[in-house]
């Protein structure tokens, strides 16, 4: 346990914010459930959701570090995990009045950051942890009313920053340190203890919290000040230092020039860069590092100055209709859908002249990538991992469109806009296209955004698009993701066949021929499980909206369970059905001008 915490504090010293949302959700989780809450409370707290500062009860800084917990008074009967020891800038922890049992976890000592520590009245049992003695920055220790034992840590004189501590009311014995005695509050009643010596002292602190805390609040006040003056001191002199260019330095001080800059769009968590910052990290917008292309732009490789890999849209419309309400939508959207199989926003620059948002580098790229376009040499996606791909893309879009407030439409589902992550997770990327929808407004739009054999049929029809547009979206990218096929090939019409993949599989399906729908290039998979992912995606892909399952049903369906029963449905109307979506279908005029030799067909947004 302790080489675990060591790492993850080489990780949290080392690299940026948005890394370790995993990191602190995990750690914040396992807390819930060693505690053992009762059902009710902190439903909110969601292991796919890997951002905890939305959660309650959980308050973060600007960069997204957890900085205070404060779970008082919620009939809690488990114990503590020594998972939370990970929480590097926790400052304040407060678990008072609950039924805490077990001991305070070592691990607790690696809180570095802590300030304040409040656990009174539970049940906690055992010593009080020596490496208590590392919170270098504590300034209030409440352990009162508990049923601690053993003495009082000798390492506890050592917190010089303590103002506060308070051990009465619990079955502690031996010598009470003398170096506590001198702090501003104290009380050692209620237990086993020697509070004499050399001295007759009394084992609570007889002055009151003004007198007791007038010095130490002076003494923050002035650090304060001269901490704000030595900034201010040090600032300058590093511009003087970046200015001058002394010889053997190397110094990036990255400011906009003045009325360039558009002030007006300014959000809460997200950084904002300036563009000499991301100039410089994509080597000057250099065609070789282009990862995509779409209607709003390109998205290109980037390595910021602290080695950070991201992922650089460069929005080139943004004048155009709906190009610069794109990044607004997609910058707002991003700051309250945050999920584990959500891409996630890091920042934003904008200027008079420039719309660019960065993302965290996928560095494996775009499932459409791994089935279609992957060098020789690099590996195919196995069956398992196609399949957690499936799960993972689903609770995604689950998230947006059942978890956010409003609700979230992506608009442009598809093997393109599914990312993977070094672990090889589903990230669902690509938010330009999406919709913010407020269910007290029409959802109608003047403009059929999307990727052809993507688009749902009532969304070409009527330019209304819903949930059930995307799931319609998810469904074709499982027949991606199953037969490795795009969704329009036109080089199937040589063999006489259907050019959209879901009249391919459907015809398979019918013919029972699931082997023939499989990806050539899996050598190893299980057909029941194919065969699984076939009817999930038919019922996603069904002509009538209403008659699609919602995400979370997907999900469960996915999972095991529900699948069987809507199958059945399924199969006794699909006869009608097709011959409405094919009626639509004949409805639309492909044009001569089409591209066939594309992945798809862009009709508007960004991949």
């Amino acid at each position: 346990m302790k080489m675990e915490l060591f790492f993850a504090a080489l990780l949290l010293a080392h690299f940026p914010s948005f890394v370790f949302s995993d990191l602190q959700g995990d750690a914040l989780y396992a807390l819930k459930l060693s505690l053992n809450v009762p059902t009710g409370q902190l439903g909110d707290w969601n292991p796919n959701q890997v951002n905890p500062c939305t959660w309650s009860n959980v308050i973060c800084d600007s960069n997204n570090y957890v900085i205070s917990v404060t779970l008082s008074g919620m009939n809690c009967s488990g114990t503590l995990s020594p998972k939370l020891g990970v929480l590097k800038t926790l400052s304040t922890l407060t678990l008072k009045g609950n039924g805490i049992t077990g001991q305070i976890p070592e691990a607790f000592g690696n809180l570095s950051s802590l300030t304040s520590l409040d656990l009174e009245n539970n049940r906690l049992s055992g010593e009080i942890p020596a490496s208590l003695g590392d919170l270098k920055k504590l300034q209030f220790l409440t352990l009162s009313h508990n049923n601690l034992s053993g003495t009082i840590p000798g390492s506890l004189s050592g917190l010089l920053n303590l103002i506060n501590i308070l051990l009465d009311s619990n079955n502690l014995s031996g010598q009470i340190p003398d170096p506590l005695f001198k702090i501003s509050k104290y009380n050692f009643t209620g237990n086993n203890l020697s509070c004499g010596g050399a001295q007759l002292r009394s084992c609570e602190s007889n002055t009151d919290d003004s007198g007791s805390s007038h010095k130490p609040k002076i003494g923050v006040i002035i650090g304060i000040i001269g901490g704000s003056v030595v900034l201010l001191l040090c600032g300058g002199l590093l511009l003087f230092v970046c200015k001058g260019r002394h010889k053997g330095y190397k110094c990036e001080v990255f400011v906009d020039v003045a009325g360039e800059v558009d002030r007006r769009i300014a959000f809460g968590q997200l950084k904002r860069f300036a563009w000499r910052e991301l100039q410089l990290a994509t080597d000057n917008f250099s065609e070789k590092n282009i990862l995509g292309q779409g209607g709003f732009g390109k998205v290109y490789r980037g390595v910021l100055a602290d080695n950070t890999k991201v992922a650089v849209k460069r929005l080139t419309d943004f004048e155009s209709p709906g190009g610069d309400a794109a990044f607004q939508r997609e910058v707002e959207m991003i700051s309250v859908a945050v999920h584990r199989n959500l891409l996630r926003l890091i920042g934003f620059c904008t200027t008079t002249n420039e719309r660019l948002l960065v993302y965290p580098y996928m560095q494996n790229l775009s499932v459409a990538y791994r089935l279609r376009e992957r060098k020789p040499e690099e590996p195919v996606l196995d069956w398992p991992t196609r399949k957690r791909v499936a799960l993972g893309a689903a609770r995604g879009l689950e998230y947006l469109h059942e978890h956010c407030n409003p609700k979230i439409i992506h608009r442009d589902v598809k093997a393109a806009n599914v990312l993977l992550d070094e672990d090889f997770e589903a990230v669902v990327g690509d938010f330009g296209l999406a919709k913010l929808v407020d269910v007290r407004k029409t959802n109608v739009t003047t403009q059929v955004r999307g990727t052809m054999g993507h688009i749902a049929p009532e969304y070409l029809s009527t330019g209304k698009s819903s949930e059930r547009t995307d799931v319609f979206g998810y469904g074709i990218m499982l027949l991606e993701l199953v037969t490795g096929q795009r969704a329009i090939d036109f080089s199937r019409l040589e063999e006489e066949d259907d050019v959209l993949l879901l009249d391919h599989v459907k015809k398979l399906e019918r013919e029972k021929r699931l082997d023939a729908i499989v990806d050539c290039n899996l050598e190893t998979y299980n057909i029941q499980e194919v065969e699984i992912m076939i009817q999930v995606a038919l019922l996603c892909t069904q002509a009538s909206p209403e008659d699609r399952p919602a995400m979370s049903e997907v999900v469960r369906m996915l999972e095991g369970e529900g699948l069987a029963e809507r199958w059945e449905e399924w199969q006794n109307v699909e006869v009608t059905r097709r011959q409405e979506y094919e009626r639509l279908q004949r409805r639309f005029d492909w044009g001569e001008d089409s591209v066939y030799n594309q992945d798809a067909i862009e009709l508007s947004g960004g991949r």
